[in-house]
């Protein structure tokens, strides 16, 4: 008999963070979560040993999973410093690009994949917040006959500031998920968000359940890049929008030349001195050159089904971001 499967959720609850642990059969259950019922699949134990990349080294593809979770996991709480060093904070800017081109509506239903520090899901309620508020003074300046005390009653008696929208974090490395729970009470985020753990090569939810799916700077660090498209495909509602932030190819000979010296002669050793981790820095720079360009990713794209794929070269093409809808 096949051995149970486990699936881990955790929650802002009232006084902090809830840790909901379930074992099943095969044949699976639901669970209700705070933005309604949100199916719940398991993860196969099964997996085909075959020969990958490890940055530059060549591994099986059952180790490359233990060697990135290792890195995740050593990275972990210098993660937010090492990316203000290494970009000269621009990922801020990256972010914020991504946030800009998804522009969701209040009652969006986001998943973010590989998102275990929080910085797409925090930008995601703060965008949402912000829609709110504009309309709010919009409802208020066409309204300027009202008095003072119903002007302060409509600020009491207001809506969800954030309309229904929700979003779901899902990462792999439990340590990730950690830095996240810890800076979403740091700066108050309390409503609007699930934290998941999980793969995003099969992902523990049922079909069509997201209006968007992101990821930001995760998917090179997937063993099976074809695969988490495809559940990326699955898991969205018909309509739906893929957006993936991540390290490209540079498109200017001399920029290129300048970026493979940064890359190789100061990141790691800015992962040394900042986080204790040497090796950790020169696998996030290698795995950048083993990803694919824009074109090719943006094929992968579409092969896993997606339609209308685009993408935009930012930084001269250190990073891209790729868009594509389920139709």
């Amino acid at each position: 008999m096949a051995a149970p499967r486990s699936y881990v959720l955790w929650s802002y609850c009232g006084r902090g963070w809830s840790r909901l642990v379930r074992t099943c059969g095969p044949r699976g259950l639901h669970s209700s979560l705070p933005a309604g019922s949100l199916g719940v699949r398991f993860l196969s134990q099964e997996k085909h040993a075959t020969q990958t990349h490890f940055g530059f080294e060549t591994v099986s593809e059952e180790e490359k999973g233990g060697k990135v979770y290792q890195v995740f996991e050593s990275v972990a709480k210098k993660y937010d410093v090492m990316n203000d060093m290494m970009s000269l904070g621009i990922h801020r800017v990256w972010k914020d690009m991504l946030l800009w081109k998804m522009n969701p509506l209040p009652g969006t239903q986001l998943l973010d994949v590989a998102g275990g520090t929080g910085d797409i899901a925090f930008r995601f309620l703060n965008y949402i917040q912000a829609q709110h508020q504009r309309k709010q003074k919009r409802q208020l300046r066409a309204q300027q006959n009202l008095s003072w005390d119903e002007i302060a009653k409509k600020y009491q008696d207001e809506e969800d500031p954030l309309g229904g929208s929700h979003v779901m974090i899902c990462d792999i490395n439990r340590e990730m998920l950690k830095v996240g729970q810890k800076k979403a009470s740091d700066q108050g985020h309390k409503a609007g968000l699930t934290w998941v753990l999980g793969d995003a090569e099969e992902l523990p939810f049922d079909d069509h359940k997201f209006d968007i799916y992101t990821i930001a700077f995760g998917i090179r660090n997937v063993t099976h890049i074809d695969q988490a498209l495809q559940e990326a495909h699955r898991v969205l509602k018909p309509g739906g929008r893929f957006l993936c932030l991540e390290f490209s190819r540079v498109n200017n000979p001399l920029i290129s030349r300048l970026y493979d010296l940064y890359s190789f002669q100061v990141i790691p050793v800015l992962g040394e001195v900042i986080a204790g981790d040497w090796k950790s820095y020169q696998y996030l720079v290698e795995s950048i050159r083993k990803f694919p360009s824009q074109e090719e990713f943006k094929e992968m794209i579409e092969d896993a089904g997606f339609q209308k794929v685009t993408y935009e070269s930012l930084t001269s093409g250190i990073v891209a971001i790729h868009s594509g809808f389920k139709l």
